[in-house]
């Protein structure tokens, strides 16, 4: 089958590689611009870019594909499907109209919930037990589309949005290669408008930790900003990440220290936090153990 794949990182990359090991013909891949990266700023590929490369495949990179002479290259490879994983640009009506078999989406949740941006970090952050992919007709709205295929997954207690990518990467490039295989038979399942939830694009600051919530509730968000932009908390003149904790028993005034080692726990709302690695601004992550003893003069305050 002859396929133009859109998508942008590495959650997309696996689709993109499964679908040439499936022996399916692609045609060219659509991914967004090089962006700066990094302390340099220094212009960097997309993890779809990279893997097209790496497979000889052609690519291009536009701003949008709003214009027609930005959408004449998916004209041009008369293809039989799209493929979309992550791409990150909306795509019109007049390009979901040029695959002679349509568009299909790789969404990384159990549609409807979770429809957009963050799908992951969201169901996460909601204490959601399931989650997983789903295969999916594209239209103009915002993952509104019928539902071709779904593949659960359970959410390991102490999943990090990280490992949760990983893990939906695989299944998403299963989902595509069978779906694709299926074509034709699968039915077209319209989704329930009333249970649609709404995944928001995950602003940084989400990420700041705010003491008085519940222990479970700030170790949620602690796992749900892992690898990025990762929790902040606010200890004397220090802003730090906290990339791991878990939530134990204890009582105090949120923000205080329960202990400070070896066990290093922090009061919350309800309950309290023991930390587990830690960050300073530019440090390395460390052990909180370690951090408490390299810092004995931010430690001397509760957070913030």
């Amino acid at each position: 089958m002859r396929v133009v794949f859109a998508g942008t990182p590495p959650f997309a990359a696996s689709a993109l590689e499964a679908l040439v090991r499936a022996r399916h013909e692609v045609v060219l891949v659509l991914t967004q611009p090089d962006r700066p990266s990094g302390r340099g700023l220094r212009l960097t590929a997309s993890a779809v870019s990279d893997a097209a490369q790496a497979l000889g495949l052609p690519v291009a990179k536009p701003a949008s594909l709003k214009d027609p002479a930005s959408a004449q290259p998916v004209r041009d490879a008369a293809c039989d499907v799209m493929v979309v994983a992550a791409y990150g640009l909306l795509l019109p009506q007049s390009v979901l109209d040029i695959p002679r078999l349509g568009c299909l989406n790789i969404h990384a949740s159990l549609l409807p919930r979770w429809r957009g941006a963050a799908p992951i970090q969201r169901a996460i952050l909601a204490g959601d037990a399931t989650t997983g992919v789903s295969i999916m007709q594209m239209e103009a709205g915002l993952d509104t589309g019928p539902v071709l295929l779904e593949k659960p997954l359970a959410i390991e207690p102490r999943a990090t949005t990280g490992t949760l990518t990983a893990s939906l990467a695989g299944l998403g490039a299963e989902a595509i290669v069978e779906a694709l295989a299926r074509l034709g038979e699968l039915p077209a399942v319209p989704q329930d408008e009333s249970r649609a939830t709404y995944a928001a694009k995950v602003r940084k600051a989400e990420a700041r930790i705010d003491w008085t919530r519940p222990a479970s509730e700030i170790d949620r968000l602690v796992l749900a900003f892992n690898p990025a932009p990762g929790a902040e908390a606010q200890l004397g003149g220090l802003r730090i990440k906290i990339w791991s904790a878990e939530p134990v028993a204890g009582a105090g005034h949120p923000g205080t220290w329960l202990s400070r080692g070896p066990d290093v726990v922090v009061a919350c709302g309800e309950g309290a936090l023991r930390l587990l690695e830690i960050q300073r601004p530019g440090a390395r992550r460390m052990a909180a153990g370690a951090f408490v003893r390299g810092s004995p003069d931010a430690v001397e305050a509760p957070f913030a």
